[in-house]
């Protein structure tokens, strides 16, 4: 009992010691501005990228809460334990809903949301662990933990803008590592999906440095702000979905009896959608005739009006009425039998993006020409290093996502365009950007049985390039 009462004792002294002190930097503020103009702006560009408007934001150790005000949020609540910083931040902020509390107890609300940020708040709380465990009650497995911190490397660097008057006084920091903050995150209950560096030159007119050389190793390594995103510890869904399974079919007739007799049940149900686009041969015909030769299986046909995958992609998403998409290329060299996998691992939550990997075993000898399959390898080293996930095949047709995701990817593709002619990179880049959990599957790459291929080495490779560039453009270097 002594122990913990010392414990408590030293908790208590900590927590009051900085209450305090940052009253007196919220009155400090009044009349004096150090460099940090350059360095607050910069964090506001990075999380508006991050988080998208109209979402439920949460702010632990908002401060003044310019950084939430800047969100757009539909809901934006901002907690702070210096009331010095909330009675500006009510002043400056007034439809901003602040609350006086201390991050490690949050008891006070039963709400959710769909992020919740700790920008520069980790480094100052007496338990970083305690804080992510009373932050987990409010998160949905939908929601998004936003972490930044400093680099243990500007610790020098900032006590001489400290000393010199240039910097917001601190008292001592916890110096986390990213290693430190993931494992506690883990054992919080969280999952880390992605982690990188921000901010090379933290001071006015840095845009080339911490846009682009910021980018690179081993420049990244000396950046001023560690970023991390995590999600809660992924647990199976409780009842099982029904599933749309979308098959763009262009010159394939010869193998849709094929894909009805091996198409597998999923779930509550599985559905079949059909997007015909524009055949040379009876690909129509036969699908038609299928579908009536098997009524145990819901399945529908729709013609395309455009052209290309990307359109058929999009056209057989909006008919389908499952919680799961999925896209099965008609050519059958993904089986169907390999669908459940992808099932499985939205369904257990290791995945919210399913993407199929063709480069991982051997393929048989007319499955991929060589000159595609290193291009294939090129590409996937790109778009891993662009997106800050390991993706290793960015153009296998069968890929996995709920619903729910899709929608949102769809309600936000104005930041990207009508860049996509595969139909690919538009799921992929959306995913990304509203950072959801990519996983790559393999599967084994078969042959074609029927047909020719649709792709042109030449064209669709130039097309790659373009890609490489719109995901560095909206997705690297911003």
């Amino acid at each position: 009992m002594s122990t913990s009462g010392v414990i408590d004792t030293a908790e208590a002294n900590y927590r009051q010691e900085r209450l305090a002190h940052w009253d007196r930097v919220a009155v400090k503020r009044d009349t004096w501005r150090g460099w940090g103009a350059g360095y607050h702006g910069r964090l506001l560009e990075i999380y508006r990228f991050l988080v998208s408007p109209g979402l439920r934001v949460l702010e632990i150790g908002c401060g003044q809460g310019d950084l939430l005000a800047g969100l757009k949020p539909s809901r934006a609540l901002g907690i702070d334990f210096s009331g010095e910083m909330l009675k500006r931040a009510r002043l400056k902020h007034p439809d901003v809903e602040f609350i006086q509390a201390d991050a490690h107890d949050l008891s006070f609300t039963n709400d959710q949301f769909d992020v919740i940020i700790l920008s520069d708040a980790v480094n100052d709380l007496w338990d970083v662990q305690a804080v992510f465990q009373q932050i987990r009650p409010l998160c949905m497995p939908s929601s998004r933990l936003l972490v930044n911190f400093h680099s243990g490397l500007w610790q020098l660097p900032l006590a001489v803008a400290q000393w010199l008057n240039l910097a917001a006084p601190m008292l001592p920091q916890n110096w986390l590592t990213p290693a430190d903050a993931r494992g506690m995150l883990g054992l919080a209950g969280f999952e880390t999906i992605r982690a990188w560096h921000e901010i090379l030159w933290p001071f006015g007119y840095g845009g080339l440095f911490n846009r682009f050389v910021a980018r690179f190793w081993p420049f990244n390594q000396l950046a001023l702000a560690n970023f991390m995103i995590a999600r809660l510890q992924p647990q199976p869904v409780a009842e099982p979905p029904s599933v749309s399974v979308i098959i763009p079919a262009r010159n394939e007739s010869g193998n849709v009896a094929a894909i009805f007799e091996r198409m597998p049940g999923m779930a509550a149900r599985t559905e079949l959608i059909f997007v015909e686009g524009h055949s040379r041969d009876d690909t129509v015909s036969a699908i038609e005739r299928e579908i009536a030769a098997h009524p145990e299986l819901p399945a529908r046909l729709f013609r395309q009006s455009g052209t290309g995958k990307a359109d058929a992609v999009r056209l057989g998403f909006a008919e389908a009425t499952g919680d799961v998409l999925m896209i099965l290329d008609a050519d059958l060299t993904v089986p169907p039998e390999d669908l459940p996998r992808f099932l499985d691992a939205l369904c257990s939550g290791q995945g919210e993006f399913v993407n199929g990997v063709r480069l991982v075993y051997p393929m048989e000898k007319q499955a991929m020409q060589g000159l595609n399959f290193l291009g294939n390898k090129l590409f996937s080293l790109a778009f891993s290093w662009i997106l800050g996930q390991p993706l290793k095949d960015t153009l296998c047709g069968t890929k996995a996502l709920w619903r729910k995701d899709y929608e949102l990817i769809a309600a936000n593709r104005d930041y990207f365009g009508e860049f996509d002619p595969f139909g690919d990179y538009d799921l992929i880049f959306g995913a990304a950007k509203l950072n959801r959990k990519i996983v790559d599957l393999p599967i084994r790459y078969r042959e074609r049985s029927y047909g020719s291929t649709n792709i042109s080495r030449w064209w669709h490779g130039s097309m790659l390039f373009r890609m490489v560039a719109v995901a560095a453009a909206r997705l690297k270097f911003v």
